[in-house]
């Protein structure tokens, strides 16, 4: 049986709500959907992109803000309230500090217009590439770890 390459993502989310993932032990993506989670596998890496501070407030952060590695299991569902159960997956989340893209927009190959390098951030979930979650992480670790 084959065993898929490790692969690196992004996921997007305000920095409050990585911040309790983080806390946790946890992601969530794309509002508590289950879709994207499910594209992931254990040893996967996952960057956090956070474009605002906060949920529904306008405080702009535009930093990368977690990195972590997502542990053996299968997604499941947290009950938050009555009506909202969202999916998530248990990260081991790694002690990093966070990073503005700003200086790194020029070097990452994911975001190919530049100009307009915020519209690859709307999708919420993506993968990228080895090089680019490398140029990544060496902006964001404390300590080294293996990857």
């Amino acid at each position: 049986m084959k065993t898929r390459e490790t692969k690196c993502w992004i996921a997007v989310a305000s920095k409050d709500h990585v911040l309790a993932g983080v806390a946790g032990g946890f992601m969530q993506a794309n509002h508590g959907k289950s879709s994207p989670l499910r594209r992931v596998a254990p040893g996967d890496w996952v960057i956090y992109y956070s474009s605002k501070v906060r949920y529904k407030e306008k405080e702009p952060c535009q930093a990368f803000t977690a990195i972590g590695q997502v542990k053996e299991g299968e997604v499941y569902t947290a009950v938050m309230a009555p009506d909202f159960e969202p999916a998530r997956r248990d990260v081991d989340f790694k002690e990093c500090e966070e990073v503005g893209i700003r200086p790194l927009i020029d070097k990452l190959t994911f975001i190919e217009d530049k100009q307009r390098w915020g519209y690859k951030f709307r999708f919420g979930f993506f993968e990228i590439t080895q090089a680019d979650f490398e140029l990544i992480i060496r902006e964001m670790l404390v300590k080294e770890f293996d990857y």
